[in-house]
């Protein structure tokens, strides 16, 4: 099984669910290596064209990403990126808080060895199929 940076690398990462996971385990792996403070205001967004995309909630962390980017390059090209350069975008919306990698949940039981995450949406899904039917009948 390919790991999620194995797909971003390879030519399976034009499925957006791939792309996006990949990104996602590479923001985790960069983020520790930005100075203190910046992490919390910055993401990964996009790896294209030899370019990582960052954004960032304001300008100020604009700049201070900016310092960091020969660092972050370093340390994409030691991940076996082929970056050259580092592209930053500011939003004015607050950047939602990181992921946490998935937890896997023991393979005892009938979740099989599925994530948390997993779990939690196969609830979801299940109560939303318990529900009545618009109207207060159950169709069928």
């Amino acid at each position: 099984m390919q790991t999620a940076l194995d797909a971003l690398l390879s030519g399976t990462a034009r499925d957006p669910v791939r792309h996006a996971l990949g990104l996602d385990a590479l923001d985790r792996q960069l983020r520790p290596l930005l100075p203190p403070g910046l992490a919390a205001h910055v993401r990964l967004a996009n790896v294209t064209e030899g370019r990582l995309v960052f954004l960032v909630d304001s300008p100020v962390w604009h700049a201070r990403l900016r310092l960091a980017a020969s660092e972050l390059l370093d340390a994409a090209r030691s991940l076996g990126l082929e970056v050259q350069d580092v592209a930053i975008r500011a939003t004015t919306r607050p950047l939602p808080p990181p992921t946490q990698p998935a937890v896997r949940v023991p393979a005892s039981g009938s979740n099989a060895g599925r994530s948390v995450a997993t779990e939690e949406a196969f609830r979801s899904a299940l109560a939303a199929l318990a529900e009545p039917a618009p109207g207060g009948k159950d169709e069928g």
